[in-house]
Order: structure tokens, then sequence, then C-alpha cells
């Protein structure tokens, strides 16, 4: 397959500045940088059980630690409180893969996305569908890196996405970005609201980073 990288892209290191400063580790190079497709990411997932993102025909590893698919469980679950009661649409996880673009396939640590914005209102068949989340969370791994998620929140704006959360384990902040350049950080003091995209839903971040405290039984 002939490469369709952009041609001022002429080391590792502009590659690597081209998808946010990434980790050389977790860019893969079989298929070559450029030449991957999203049969690409079910291959590597099949073989090896990694999850991979497709950018600029690229596969790159998705950065994830135990204690961020924990963190991310336990907003699915606060999440599923307000959803599916409502019938207000769908909750995926980290192994949920989404095309943004041609080209471009996203893995969000969480993703709602409500039923309107579904094909027929229906749960796509596909590995890799075509949608556009409501509301998309990232939770920062010490694999991220802020270009690339600045990168991210670009491409999930520019699909359509409503609202991002980025989760700092690290710091027990939640950023709520309500577009590229409009945010607001919450401490483990504060309270998280859908708002508008999420009417209804409130959660206590202290009671979510509490977690992180509790002592052994």
């Amino acid at each position: 397959m002939v490469s369709v990288l952009d041609p001022s892209i002429e080391t590792l290191a502009d590659l690597l500045s081209r998808l946010g400063d990434v980790h050389p580790a977790r860019v893969r190079f079989h298929p070559a940088p450029g030449t991957a497709t999203e049969r690409d990411i079910h291959d590597v997932h099949t073989r090896e059980g990694r999850l991979c993102e497709l950018v600029d025909q690229t596969l790159v590893e998705k950065a994830m630690g135990f204690r961020e698919s924990w963190l991310a469980s336990l907003l699915i679950q606060a999440l599923l409180n307000v959803v599916q009661p409502r019938h207000m649409g769908v909750v995926t996880g980290e192994a949920g893969m989404i095309r943004l673009a041609s080209g471009l396939v996203r893995i969000p640590d969480v993703a709602y996305i409500a039923w309107e914005r579904l094909p027929d209102g229906r749960l796509p068949g596909e590995p890799v569908p075509g949608l556009v989340p409501n509301l998309v969370v990232e939770v920062l791994s010490r694999g991220n890196t802020d270009r690339e998620m600045a990168r991210k929140r670009q491409e999930y704006f520019r699909a359509g996405v409503q609202l991002i959360w980025l989760v700092s384990p690290e710091n027990r902040t939640v950023t709520v970005y309500t577009e590229v350049d409009q945010s607001t950080m919450l401490d483990a003091h504060q309270t998280l609201d859908g708002g508008p995209v999420l009417p209804g839903f409130t959660l206590s971040l202290h009671d979510l980073f509490a977690n992180f405290d509790r002592p052994p039984l």
C-alpha cells in the first residue's frame, strides 16, 4: 500500500511530533507508518491483544494502565446509573473503537453516545463504527503527552463531540472541555456534572478519587 504520510515527514522525530510527541515504543512499524488500515487494528488485537488507534494511517498503541482502567470503570458505572434508567443512549469503555474520519480511529477510555447519534437508533455491528460520541472521557496515563491530548481534543470537537472530560489520576482533577480552547478544571472538592449534554448527571470528585485511599481490609 502506498504511504499517505505528509511528504514533510522525513524522520522518526517528524513522525513522533506529528502524532503528538508520543513515545516511539507506542508506534507500530508493521505495517509501515502511513500504510495501516482498520483491518490492521483488528489483526494486531486478535494476534497480540493490543489496542491500537489509527492516526494518519499509522498504528499507535493505546496508553492505558491498571489504575486508569479501574478509574474509567468507575466513571462508566456512574454514567450508566443515569443513562440506562432514562434510556438516553449507550456508554462504551476502553475497547470501544470509533472512526472519527477516514484514516482516523480513536479509542476513548469512556464514551457516551445518545441513541439519536446511532445509525437507525441501533447498536452498530461492525468492530469500528463511524460514530460521533456526545461525551468523551480520556483518563491520563503516564504514556500520554500534552500535545497528544491536544490533538485528540481537536479531532473530537472537529468531528462533533460536545463535551470532553480529561481525568488526571495523579492530580485528582477533571478538566471539562466544552470547546477546544474552553475548559474548567475541577479538583477533588468539587462536583462534576453533565451540563446540557447529560442532564441530571452529577458526581462528587471527592467520592471518585477517595477510592485511591481505601485502607486494606
